[in-house]
């Protein structure tokens, strides 16, 4: 038989590529050596040393690396006893307080001076002697005859140096209406020192017999004088005024007030026993029976038209009581 060549010493096998990057004391320990994973088996990574986490930098444009870290929290400086801290915030703040105080010291002084200034037209005004009223410069005008004019004069008089802005106009004219004569009165100041005080006289309608003298009355009524002898143009009423039933004097005096004024300068005379007998004189003894003071406007027309007729103007009476039949005679 023919003879085998002597072996060659076998060669140790080469480890497989994963298992090259183990460590020596693994693949030569003392215990089994675990089988190799599979190359299609899931791998798991490696376990790592919790490391600390050093900040990414990243280099500037120049060659100096910068460091980013996490945004950092303004932190209060406190500044130690003696030492020098800027002043620019306190030295704003005290001028805002000095402007403020300044903005309070001058508002106070405004509205000092305003009311300073107030209280000095107040005090010229109402109390100090320029505006007062001066008895020379008081003028009374529209008396007429019969108002009693001194006696409205002295009430004027009484506001002699009383400033006109607190002058009380109101009771003055009071007591000026209570002057016999007077129907109504208008107080207007002239400034500075002046009053003019307009009267409006009561006009009299009626010249009415008492105790011998006449009593002359206007249209509401009210005695205006007392003479001796009845004014020309003023009719006298044959009315007695004592009497208690003051109807027919009222019915009289309504019906004068009420002619117009063409009629009423021709009247000399009138009488009434009662409110519905109303008479009138007119001049040449001419006759009115007037009858009440109802519808005077209607009889005044009436009585003009036949006074104007060829037929009835020669009438010595004309009876317009019913002034839809008048009468004449």
């Amino acid at each position: 038989m023919p003879s085998r060549p002597p072996s060659r010493p076998s060669r140790p096998r080469p480890a497989p590529l994963r298992d090259r990057d183990r460590p020596a004391s693994a693949s030569a320990g003392a215990g089994p050596v675990e089988p190799a994973a599979r190359d299609d088996a899931p791998r798991s990574a490696p376990p790592t040393a919790p490391t600390s986490q050093v900040p990414r930098t990243e280099p500037r444009t120049g060659s100096v690396p910068v460091r980013r870290g996490p945004a950092s929290v303004p932190v209060p400086v406190v500044a130690a006893r003696g030492s020098v801290v800027s002043t620019g915030m306190v030295d704003r703040l005290a001028e805002r307080a000095a402007m403020r105080r300044h903005r309070r010291w001058r508002r106070l002084a405004w509205t000092l001076a305003v009311l300073a200034a107030v209280g000095a037209l107040v005090w010229l005004a109402f109390f100090s002697p320029v505006l007062a009223t001066r008895a020379e410069d008081v003028r009374v005008v529209g008396a007429g005859s019969l108002v009693d004019t001194a006696e409205v004069e002295h009430i004027a008089a009484g506001a002699d140096g009383v400033p006109l802005p607190r002058l009380d106009t109101v009771s003055l004219r009071t007591r000026m209406l209570d002057v016999r004569g007077v129907k109504d009165v208008s107080i207007v100041r002239d400034w500075p020192h002046g009053l003019t005080v307009r009267v409006t006289p009561r006009e009299p309608v009626a010249a009415v017999p008492d105790q011998g003298r006449f009593a002359l009355l206007d249209a509401d009524g009210v005695r205006v004088a007392t003479v001796g002898s009845a004014p020309k143009g003023v009719p006298v009423v044959t009315v007695p005024l004592d009497a208690a039933d003051h109807h027919a004097l009222d019915a009289v005096l309504a019906v004068l007030g009420g002619l117009p004024d063409a009629l009423g300068t021709q009247v000399t005379a009138a009488q009434a026993s009662t409110q519905d007998t109303v008479e009138l004189t007119l001049r040449k003894g001419v006759r009115v029976v007037w009858g009440s003071s109802q519808d005077s406007a209607l009889k005044v027309r009436v009585l003009e038209a036949l006074r104007s007729a060829k037929q009835t103007k020669h009438a010595s009476v004309f009876d317009v009581s019913a002034p839809t039949l008048p009468v004449t005679r």
